[in-house]
């Protein structure tokens, strides 16, 4: 895997997205082998998801989104895009 440089206040998004779905999973009482076998992922993967390791293709991400019965987040992120409504309106005068 290339490693993605990704700036210290957006590594810890990241790990904090991680954090959220090793969570999100510890309270489905699922086991990492479980979520990893039922996304179709390897459980090294998923590990690497938990981490919110930034080379993790964004599929991995949704697939275990998925599996945890949370696709519906993945649809919200960029949804309240205030600063490009502002640019949107800017070109608009």
């Amino acid at each position: 895997m290339n490693k993605q440089v990704v700036l210290p206040r957006y590594g810890i998004l990241l790990e904090k997205v991680g954090e959220n779905i090793k969570l999100a999973r510890k309270r489905r009482k699922l086991t990492a082998v479980q979520v990893a076998e039922r996304a179709g992922i390897a459980r090294y993967i998923l590990y690497l998801v938990e981490k919110g390791d930034a080379c993790v293709a964004m599929g991995a991400y949704f697939t275990v989104l998925r599996v945890l019965g949370l696709q519906d987040d993945f649809s919200r992120l960029a949804a309240d895009d205030a600063f490009g409504r502002k640019l949107q309106d800017l070109a608009l005068l």
